[in-house]
């Protein structure tokens, strides 16, 4: 089978620093602060969504007003990927891959069912309260899918379907099969991505389990003393095409998606992730890489296998984590989404962590690596590479 080269033509990108590639190119790459909301969700900090015009990318209020917040986000950034890449009149052949969360729950109920069952375990009182508190349309709303069929609807996306759970491997996966599919001939062009919204607490205290947070002020990766990440609201949607199919109308094309590769070890022992990671890295970039965007989010058991990793790469690395969080399903796109753009501009970012390396401005990459190790939910690799002249 001859395989097609993919190449990244749009790219839809919301995260705190702002939205769109002109805000994240001028701030990542002028050494930009973090945006942090330390208060609001104290002992946990995160990183809080910019203002968005919605009405720029969802006219109709009916449809903004029937998203949840997750949903309006992801939808949103689709149309900035789609009107980056100038497909608006594409969709109809445009094939989609969304990596989702689940919806946000009922925290009303969920503060009057602790408060009443704190002391005693009822579960006839249980089954009476969610029977009689539960909205109609409490699962509807929370159906993962629906982001995908609000791009749909919103946007007139209409090729084929998928919507992966599961995290951050849901959001590398997604990228995985969208890449796959192009580069096998099962279509021409795709949308891929993914959308998280941090400032809720019902996903606070999930991800606070196991100490899985850090807690108090924020400060870098490389400077918590003990593990622990930081949530930050962000989506990060792409727009895929083979290479024939964007030279064949003209597009402009920022940069060359060469391969994903995902993996998931079995971590028994110390160091079974780092191996596996670099089995990754041995497929997908055999030649070696000029620098590494990486995802590590600090989570306890992830963050050292990773930087173990990292540390046997020898390039410099980026970890977008210190300052703009920890995205879940939308982290490994938008992380793929910076990569591109590096390489579109000629240059790379500023250091964002204080254990990321300075480089020469001069020495611009032409092939990056993107890493996700998440929250220890699996292994993921891929390689961007600046296109063709």
């Amino acid at each position: 089978m001859t395989r097609r080269d993919v190449v990244i033509t749009g790219i839809g990108l919301v995260t705190a620093l702002g939205e769109g590639p002109d805000a994240h190119w001028d701030a990542l790459s002028a050494g930009a602060a973090p945006v942090v909301d330390n208060d609001t969700y104290a002992p946990w900090p995160v990183h809080p969504l910019p203002p968005l015009t919605l009405d720029r990318q969802i006219p109709k209020k009916g449809d903004q007003r029937q998203m949840e917040p997750w949903q309006r986000l992801g939808t949103y950034a689709a149309g900035l990927a789609i009107d980056d890449a100038d497909a608006r009149g594409l969709v109809e052949d445009m094939h989609l891959v969304v990596a989702a969360g689940g919806g946000e729950r009922d925290l009303a109920l969920d503060e009057q069912v602790n408060a009443e069952l704190a002391e005693a375990n009822d579960g006839p009182r249980l089954n009476e309260m969610l029977a009689t508190g539960l909205r109609p349309t409490l699962f509807l709303a929370q159906l993962s899918n629906l982001l995908a069929g609000n791009i749909s609807i919103v946007h007139g996306v209409t090729g084929s379907s998928r919507t992966f759970m599961g995290e951050e491997s849901a959001g590398a996966d997604a990228l995985r099969i969208a890449h796959a599919r192009l580069a096998e001939g099962r279509g021409g062009i795709a949308l891929v991505g993914g959308a998280m919204t941090a400032q809720r607490w019902d996903l606070l205290l999930l991800y606070r389990g196991e100490d899985g947070l850090w807690q108090g002020p924020h400060r870098p990766l490389s400077e918590r003393e003990r593990p622990g990440m930081v949530l930050g609201g962000m989506a990060g949607f792409l727009v895929l095409e083979t290479a024939e199919h964007a030279r064949s109308r003209g597009a402009r094309v920022l940069a060359r998606l060469d391969a994903v590769a995902t993996d998931a070890a079995r971590r028994a022992a110390p160091g079974e992730a780092t191996a596996a990671a670099r089995a990754l890295l041995a497929r997908v970039a055999p030649g070696g890489v000029d620098a590494v965007i990486s995802g590590a989010t600090g989570t306890p058991g992830a963050w050292a296998e990773e930087d173990a990793f990292l540390r046997g790469v020898g390039a410099p690395v980026r970890r977008p984590g210190s300052l703009i969080g920890h995205g879940v399903e939308g982290a490994f796109p938008a992380h793929v989404a910076l990569a591109a753009l590096a390489l579109h501009r000629g240059g790379f970012y500023a250091p964002m962590d204080p254990a990321d390396a300075p480089m020469d401005p001069e020495d611009a990459p032409s092939r990056i690596l993107v890493t996700g190790f998440g929250q220890w939910r699996g292994e993921a690799l891929a390689t961007v590479s600046r296109a063709e002249p």
